[in-house]
This record gives C-alpha cells, structure tokens and sequence, in this order.
C-alpha cells in the first residue's frame, strides 16, 4: 500500500493491476500469472507513458518508444516474435 502514492494511471486484467506512478516506474498486483508478477521485467519498468491490457497481458510503452510486455505468455504476454517492430510506437 505504501508503494501506492502519486498514481497516474491504472489499469488492469481480468485478475491483476499495473499503476504507474509519478516517475514512470509500475506497480503491480494480483494473480502472479495474469500480470499481477512483473519481477522478470521491473528492471526494464522505467520511463513508462503508458499501460495497456488485454484480458491475462499487460503492455508499456515507455519514453522511448519501446514496448515492455508481461503476464500469460500464452495470451499475449510474449512479444518476443515481434520485439524487433516494437520501436518507437506512440498511444
């Protein structure tokens, strides 16, 4: 709870939440598998503009343009095929 301060933007799967907080860092809670985990790509959770979700995913674009994605690789989550596209894409 203490992490949830100055909250910009907040969006959510069918069980998980991502905020954004002041800053550009992301929050994340709920099922571990539905996007509620972000631990394998908080590192790279900086500079975030903007979050969006599907159903078990969600997705950041960041400052640079750059796409970070997580949840149920099997419904989304794994942007790794098209990784190399994901370049200075815009809301």
């Amino acid at each position: 709870q203490d992490q949830l301060k100055s909250v910009e933007q907040v969006q959510a799967t069918y069980y998980a939440f991502a905020a954004i907080l002041e800053g550009g860092s992301v929050v994340t809670w709920g099922h571990p598998g539905e996007g509620g985990d972000s631990s394998a790509v908080q590192d790279q959770l900086k500079s975030v503009r903007q979050v969006q979700a599907t159903g078990s995913a969600f997705a950041a674009i960041l400052e640079d343009g750059s796409v970070v994605t997580w949840g149920n690789p099997d419904r989304g989550a794994d942007s790794s095929a098209v990784q190399d596209q994901l370049k200075s894409v815009r809301q």
